[in-house]
């Protein structure tokens, strides 16, 4: 498969810290060009956030961008969406026979060991991090670097997805050493959280990474 080349996440975290409505960024950012959209949120999934959740799976089907859904193969299942797991999560395997052949699964690396040992899962594209120093894990893995992504590349078998740390700044030297797409959190999200300045980075950063 070919994913975009940017990959955006809706870490409910980053946008609670930025005053940033959960829907609202979704709405900009897929008016923006967004392709593909991650949900991420590593507390309790309330009913609240399973509707929050629900409405932007409705917003990507009706606009044609992938959906994913981060950790939760129950709440992926119940929303007709892709899922993304990590090393700590439900393994490859047992997501792919939860999911089915048709969904989308993406898997988590940090290190040459973990991206070795991708190649035998049954993964649509393995993610690779950080590459940079992150604000958005609360005990982030050892960083990889440029030069490590470099290195590593060749190992993965699948579309590789380099995240952590991924700005404005720094991407095209991520995409220069070999990563297929750049998982973005922080960076996407201006200081003042509006619909126009979030399509409006959003637009930035599509015009960044274009091919």
């Amino acid at each position: 498969m070919k994913l975009p080349r940017l990959y955006p996440i809706l870490d409910t975290a980053t946008l609670e810290k930025r005053a940033c409505s959960i829907e609202m960024a979704a709405e900009a950012m897929v008016a923006g060009g967004a392709r593909i959209l991650q949900f991420r949120h590593k507390g309790h999934f309330s009913r609240v956030l399973f509707e929050q959740a629900e409405r932007v799976a409705a917003l990507c089907r009706r606009e044609g961008a992938i959906f994913v859904v981060d950790d939760r193969a129950d709440v992926a299942i119940m929303l007709d969406a892709g899922l993304h797991v990590g090393q700590d999560d439900l393994p490859p395997s047992g997501a792919r026979q939860l999911i089915g052949a048709g969904k989308l699964l993406g898997f988590s690396t940090h290190n040459e060991v973990q991206l070795r040992a991708a190649a035998a899962e049954p993964i649509d594209y393995v993610a690779l991090g950080p590459v940079f120093g992150t604000a958005s894990k609360d005990r982030p893995d050892p960083v990889v670097g440029v030069e490590g992504l470099r290195r590593l590349r060749p190992l993965a078998t699948r579309p590789l997805v380099a995240i952590g740390g991924i700005t404005r700044e720094n991407a095209l030297t991520v995409l220069d050493a070999g990563a297929d797409s750049v998982a973005v959190i922080g960076d996407l999200l201006p200081e003042k959280c509006t619909f126009e300045s979030l399509s409006t980075r959003m637009g930035l950063w599509q015009q960044l990474v274009k091919t």
